[in-house]
């Protein structure tokens, strides 16, 4: 054998020790899957830009006509088009993708263990890039977030990892796509660990930077470290500025309230009207092309109008507008069913808000305040704040975007006071009343989340043994020797729901020998509970067992919320059974 061979022989089971050390240990698996995330999750981030940019040449720019033109109208027609075309792709393909994607990866983490299926990255990716280059009024940090995240759960998945280091990835997936769209890896790692897993631990944390920093140098390697916006050097002008600037913060939690009631109302419009899913996206964008044929400011992110109100170039008449034909043109789009983000229409709000108030500010009190560009800058924290209830990522990222850090005390005091009035106002951000709506409540844990998420008439017993309201109680004591049932709903001639009548009712009436002599006289209602706790079908098991809890009851009716005709029952065991079974499957 040569010296050569026999180098390579000693030279492989080196390799194979080391790489088993490195596998051996869980936090030493994390971190070498969170650096390939990272640098994959920028990599996707180039590809959505690519898509984004094409969506936008081919439908935006491509389809309007020259100014002046008779035509010009019809830009009111390409967010439409734009919405034939995502339809089909999330109403065929993958639901999750529609809307502004971070509360269904909030969902995955709460209840499915962070499983994110894998078509759902490609779809995020290629309906976001339609909806925004086709003028829909949404952003790019939504889609990212959800692509990075499925990129995230997807290497996980391959690697047959745990349910708890699945978690992990997936914060890493979120962290590195707000690091890599947004240039901002700081605010990248505090929006995973404040919104996404709300875990700050060092197991969490490191991976989680990791990835981050990685998928912000893959971008910056491809595209040069370029600043979303450029600013001019704002600096509190006066102490007495605080006070004016508190005042924004408290508006900004309004209209950031307004905003989401706004987005989620149009959201149930849109879901009672009689037409296909599919094409309900047209239908916003049709509305959307409305708003921007007056406002065309409002079309995709809204940057280059940001950029202008930045650099105090908007008048406060038409920054008030474009407060609230953003808010419009926004929950048009998201509303009905088009995929996009929250997060670039509440920076392009803030800022209009904020050039709304640092222009009355400056023309009252010139000396003593900055111009309105610097209340732009702090009000776009400021609505962030509001919207998704996580100031310190507000922040954050609205210096990294910026790279301006002179003006960072109204930036913190605007943030924290709009957040406090808009959860105040609402307790629910933009993303967890979503949740919300669906009978999730991720801040109270998996578990309270698992029996929210369940519906009573998904366990209710149907077949029911009633009592009729007017038996007489010695035929309902032969029913009672006959049947192993301890409890019956009582019911009226119409199926109508009069109370509840249990075995220990009937039992106290036989005893007691003052009434003993009354059972011939006696009907079913007279010693029936006309006021028991009842449930609907609508409400869920965490609502459930709140209700038996407070009567100590095996069994509860279950009637319509309208007419109280009696639908079936809801056992106890039953709840329990579909609680342990749902785990069971969320584990498998």
């Amino acid at each position: 054998m040569t010296e050569e061979s026999t180098s390579q022989t000693t030279k492989l089971p080196t390799f194979g020790r080391a790489f088993r050390r490195l596998t051996s240990s869980e936090h030493n698996v994390i971190i070498a899957l969170s650096v390939v995330i990272g640098v994959s999750v920028g990599l996707a981030s180039l590809v959505f830009r690519f898509l984004l940019e094409s969506a936008r040449t081919l439908l935006f720019e491509g389809l309007q006509a020259p100014e002046g033109s008779p035509a010009r109208f019809l830009v009111i027609a390409i967010p439409a088009i734009g919405g034939l075309l995502v339809g089909p792709i999330i109403h065929f393909f993958a639901r999750e993708a529609k809307g502004h994607g971070v509360p269904e990866v909030m969902q995955a983490v709460a209840l499915r263990g962070g499983i994110i299926r894998r078509r759902v990255a490609l779809a995020k990716a290629v309906a976001s890039a339609i909806c925004i280059g086709s003028g829909g009024s949404a952003g790019r940090e939504g889609p990212i977030v959800q692509i990075g995240s499925a990129v995230g759960s997807g290497i996980g998945q391959f690697a047959r990892m745990s349910e708890d280091r699945l978690k992990v990835l997936v914060g890493c997936g979120a962290a590195a796509g707000i690091a890599a769209v947004f240039n901002a890896p700081i605010a990248g790692v505090m929006f995973a660990l404040e919104v996404i897993l709300g875990d700050w631990g060092i197991r969490t944390l490191s991976p989680v930077v990791l990835s981050s920093v990685l998928a912000s140098v893959t971008s910056r390697l491809a595209l040069g470290d370029n600043l979303a916006f450029r600013v001019s050097a704002y600096h509190l002008v006066s102490a007495w500025e605080m006070p004016v600037y508190a005042v924004l913060g408290i508006l900004a939690g309004i209209v950031a309230v307004v905003f989401i009631r706004s987005l989620y109302k149009c959201e149930d419009i849109f879901e009672s009207l009689k037409v296909p899913g599919y094409l309900k996206p047209a239908v916003g964008g049709l509305l959307v092309g409305c708003v921007g044929l007056f406002f065309p400011q409002i079309f995709s992110d809204g940057y280059p109008a940001v950029n202008l109100a930045l650099n105090d170039q908007l008048t406060l008449t038409l920054a008030l507008a474009l407060v609230f034909a953003k808010i419009a043109a926004t929950s048009f789009t998201l509303g009905s069913g088009n995929s996009g983000g929250i997060f670039a229409p509440s920076l392009f709000i803030g800022a209009m808000l904020g050039a709304a108030v640092g222009n009355v500010a400056h023309t009252l009190m010139p000396e003593v305040t900055a111009s309105a560009g610097a209340y732009a800058l702090v009000g776009m924290a400021a609505l962030v704040g509001g919207t998704t209830h996580a100031p310190i990522t507000a922040m954050l990222i609205i210096f990294e975007m910026t790279n301006d850090y002179s003006i960072i005390l109204p930036l913190m005091l605007c943030s924290a006071v709009s957040t406090l009035v808009s959860s105040q106002i609402s307790k629910q951000s933009i993303y967890t009343l979503k949740l919300a709506r669906r009978g999730i409540n991720i801040r109270r844990g998996v578990d309270v989340n698992v029996m929210g998420s369940i519906t009573v008439d998904s366990v209710m017993r149907k077949n029911v043994e009633s009592v009729r309201a007017h038996l007489p109680l010695t035929d309902f004591l032969r029913i009672l020797r006959s049947t192993a049932a301890t409890t019956f709903p009582v019911v009226d001639g119409s199926g109508t729901l009069v109370g509840v009548v249990s075995l220990e009712d009937a039992r106290e009436v036989v005893l007691n020998e003052s009434r003993a002599s009354l059972e011939r006289i006696l009907i079913v209602q007279d010693i029936a509970d006309c006021n028991p706790p009842v449930l609907n079908p609508g409400h869920t098991l965490n609502d459930a067992m709140l209700s038996f809890g407070a009567r100590d009851s095996e069994q509860l009716p279950v009637v319509d919320s309208s007419t109280r005709r009696l639908l079936g029952v809801v056992v106890r065991a039953d709840v329990i059974g579909a609680y342990n079974k749902t785990l069971l499957s969320r584990d498998r």
